[in-house]
């Protein structure tokens, strides 16, 4: 009989206050064409930044070293985990053996912070170039930059893209076009703000203004990147 192809491997890192719909896109995404590990320091469930918890599927301890994908979500939690040690050497030790080390939104300064960006671009929410600027990392404005096996979305649904496009790296366009077509992803937006290159001043400063909603995490996750910066140079004798 012909052995039949291991499915393939997507671990799906969870923490306190990520944002549910960076996962969830790329998940669904991702569950169609393998085996989806929700990950955590434990069982417990985590909450997401919009109150639905989710629970995780395997621990940071038993995670297989053959993942094919390691995927990191954003959100308004991303503040306090980019300071969590356990956290950043989980992704650490994930990345040195993934397939492919992706992630959405603000996910990609969790990535940044891991040392598994370095000498890659990457792309992040629109309002949070900044933390990743400031851990040296080279910024890519796409909505998904693919760099070798580096693949970072913008702002949250940019994952459903993100997920598009790493199925059509690991099993090809025909395997994309069913997951799209499964998925009904057929986005026809009936406003036209959904970036500030498009929307209206007044909108974009709600959000990343001197008193908008992003502003004083933004801050904050800049000077922990410069920190951690300033700590890895006096490291290397620089």
């Amino acid at each position: 009989m012909q052995k039949q192809p291991q499915p393939l491997q997507f671990g799906m890192l969870l923490y306190p206050g990520f944002t549910l719909l960076d996962l969830v896109g790329p998940q669904t995404a991702f569950s169609l064409n393998g085996q989806t590990h929700l990950i955590w320091k434990n069982m417990d469930p985590v909450l997401t930044d919009v109150g639905v918890s989710m629970n995780p599927s395997i621990t940071f301890d038993d995670v297989p070293n053959n993942l094919d994908v390691l995927f990191v979500p954003g959100g308004f939690g991303t503040v306090d985990a980019m300071q969590d040690k356990e956290i950043l050497e989980f992704l650490a030790h994930a990345g040195s053996t993934a397939r492919y080390i992706t992630s959405v939104c603000t996910g990609s300064v969790l990535l940044g912070m891991a040392g598994l960006l370095e000498g890659y671009r990457a792309a992040t929410h629109w309002a949070f170039y900044e933390p990743l600027e400031a851990l040296g990392i080279e910024a890519s404005h796409e909505r998904v930059s693919v760099d070798r096996n580096r693949i970072t979305g913008g702002g949250i649904t940019a994952g459903i893209d993100l997920g598009l496009i790493v199925i059509a790296n690991l099993k090809g366009q025909d395997a994309a076009e069913f997951t799209q077509l499964a998925m009904e992803y057929d986005p026809q937006p009936p406003l036209n703000a959904g970036h500030p290159r498009t929307a209206r001043k007044e909108i974009v400063d709600m959000i990343s203004g001197a008193k908008g909603i992003m502003a004083e995490m933004t801050s904050a996750a800049v000077k922990i990147a410069k920190l951690a910066d300033r700590k890895d140079s006096s490291q290397n004798g620089q």
